[in-house]
């Protein structure tokens, strides 16, 4: 994947049509803010998930037993963030309603701990057009800061359809 930017300053990419896009495969398409990984945020993800694993949820005995002495984000819950962090790193003037297509391959290589801040760097990899829209896969690197491994890496499939 070439790498356009390396830049630390979020930013996003405008496309005022869709198949626009197919122009930057490839390319870096945007980073987003930092956001924080809060207690609260773990607790609820674990309750609406049925995932109250103690690691996640249980400081006292994670700060005890935890490699990593502290809660950690579900590694689901991070990943999560991948709709959120696509759209602010573009926008496509003509599509009126994408949707989530699927992942291929999503690593964890690192855990998020409790106050942790990651952000989302997003690159096209493939774009394809389909009747009244496109089929395109994003790279997502769920960054954390002061790390250098990120807390995910994933192929994220999306469909976007025009008016």
């Amino acid at each position: 994947m070439e790498e356009q930017h390396r830049t630390t300053e979020v930013y996003g990419t405008k496309f005022k049509h869709l198949a626009d896009m197919k122009e930057w495969v490839g390319k870096e398409l945007g980073l987003t803010a930092w956001q924080n990984i809060t207690q609260e945020n773990i607790d609820l993800f674990g309750k609406l998930t049925g995932d109250e694993q103690w690691i996640h949820v249980d400081p006292e005995k994670s700060k005890t037993y935890s490699p990593y002495k502290t809660t950690v984000a579900h590694g689901f819950m991070v990943l999560s963030y991948a709709s959120k962090f696509t759209y602010e790193c573009y926008q496509v003037d003509d599509v009126v309603m994408g949707v989530n297509y699927g992942l291929d391959r999503v690593r964890f290589p690192n855990a998020t701990p409790v106050g942790a801040n990651i952000r989302g760097r997003i690159s096209l990899m493939t774009f394809e057009e389909i009747p009244r829209g496109a089929k395109f896969k994003v790279h997502v690197v769920f960054e954390i800061e002061g790390q250098e491994k990120p807390a995910c890496v994933a192929e994220f499939i999306g469909q976007a359809y025009t008016g």
